[in-house]
């Protein structure tokens, strides 16, 4: 089993929605020896699975709440209200997996690239094609060290 896993998600149909499959589909042309990496378009429940034995998560996802192209945070479990739904939140899933394995989930982290439009139909944007880009460079720096400290050097604190 690779011990990093890589999650993109989102609706790949509503433009700027796309950016974490988009991720995902360039970064398995790259064959990273130690990655597995899984796309779908929403967090369910049995996505908890897929996380079982990893040293290292990472979810990837676009948001259109970012300041700067990319935001980088490690997440932590957390009962919200997607709990029951659905489509779940990373810190819901984190949440899922302690009380299904009865144990810490892998160190987890979020990268949230910049989207713009999420209109039905449209294609990536040329602005979240750019910041893809930047997320797809910064994913294979991270691969190509899968190392806790050295993720945790890149995080930005969430407030």
């Amino acid at each position: 089993m690779n011990p990093v896993l890589v999650f993109g998600y989102g609706n790949p149909g509503r433009g700027d929605d796309g950016a974490g499959p988009a991720l995902i589909e360039r970064l398995e042309t790259l064959a990273l020896p130690e990655v597995a990496c899984f796309t779908d378009m929403q967090l369910q429940v049995e996505h908890i699975e897929d996380m079982a034995g990893r040293e290292l998560i990472l979810f990837v996802d676009a948001d259109a709440s970012c300041d700067g192209q990319l935001h980088f945070s490690e997440i932590s479990e957390e009962k919200d209200g997607s709990y029951t739904s659905h489509a779940m939140s990373p810190h819901a899933l984190l949440h899922a997996y302690r009380q299904v394995y009865r144990s810490h989930p892998p160190p987890t982290f979020l990268l949230r690239i910049r989207g713009y439009q999420f209109e039905l139909g449209e294609s990536l944007s040329n602005r979240a094609s750019a910041n893809l880009d930047e997320a797809i460079a910064f994913t294979r720096m991270l691969c190509n060290t899968p190392e806790i400290s050295r993720w945790r050097s890149f995080a930005i604190a969430d407030d």
